[in-house]
């Protein structure tokens, strides 16, 4: 690693220590909104079964149903995968197959 790219590096670091301490650094921050999904209505979106669509997106059948039936709500990473098959079911489909 060059110099140069050390420092840019130990700049950013900084910034982040900065920034995350509550210092007004300048750093752009972009706050996204990621809605409830209806797990339901977006597997039925998809037109696959339970089973398939649990599949498709990495998780047990059993969480599936726990979401579907309002047991449990996804969060995190599953939750944002859910509102991009929201906006566009076939997704999972184009893009992995």
């Amino acid at each position: 690693m060059t110099s140069e790219a050390f420092k840019r590096i130990e700049r950013g670091l900084l910034e982040a220590i900065a920034f995350a301490q509550g210092e007004d650094t300048g750093a752009i921050v972009h706050h996204i909104e990621v809605p409830t999904p209806d797990v339901r209505a977006i597997r039925a979106r998809t037109g696959l079964s339970q089973a398939d669509f649990a599949r498709s997106i990495g998780v047990k059948k059993a969480t599936l149903l726990n979401w579907e039936h309002n047991r449990r709500t996804p969060d995190g990473p599953a939750r944002v995968l859910l509102a991009l098959i929201d906006k566009e079911p076939g997704i999972v489909q184009r893009v992995l197959v």
